[in-house]
C-alpha cells in the first residue's frame, strides 16, 4: 500500500519561506515521478513541481519558477519543496503526488495522493 506523508505547511507573511516534505512508502519501484500540486478555494488543482527519480529532472509551474525548489532527500523516498519569496496567491492546500512517469503532470494522471498540508501566506 502506497502512502505519502506530508509535513511542513503553516502560516507565513508574504516574502517568507516554508519547506514542505513528503515521505513515500510502499511504492513497488524506486523509479517514479513525485511532486506537488496545490488547490486554492474555488480553483482547480494545479501542478506546482515534480521530480523524476529516474533522471533527476525537475519541472516547475511558471508561477513558482525561481522561487520554489524541489529536491530529493538523503533518504531517497523523501522529497522537499523549498518555497521562498512566498506570495498571498501561493495560499492553498498542497498535495504530494506520485505517478510512474514524468511525461505529464496533471491531476487526472496521478496514481497516489497525500492527505494535503495547508499553506497560508498573509499580505
Amino acid at each position: 500500500q502506497v502512502q505519502l506523508v506530508e509535513s511542513g505547511g503553516g502560516s507565513v507573511q508574504a516574502g517568507g519561506s516554508l519547506r514542505l516534505s513528503c515521505a513515500a512508502s510502499g511504492y513497488t519501484s524506486s523509479r517514479y515521478c513525485i511532486g506537488w500540486f496545490r488547490q486554492a478555494p474555488g480553483k482547480e488543482r494545479e501542478g506546482v513541481a515534480r521530480f523524476s527519480t529516474r533522471s533527476g529532472s525537475t519541472y516547475y509551474a511558471d508561477s513558482v519558477k525561481g522561487r520554489f525548489t524541489i529536491s530529493q532527500g538523503n533518504a531517497k523516498n523523501t522529497v522537499y519543496l523549498q518555497m521562498n519569496s512566498l506570495k498571498p496567491e501561493d495560499t492553498a492546500m498542497y498535495y504530494c503526488a506520485v505517478r510512474s512517469f514524468c511525461n505529464t503532470w496533471h491531476p487526472a494522471t496521478v496514481d497516489y495522493w497525500g492527505q494535503g498540508t495547508q499553506v497560508t501566506v498573509s499580505s
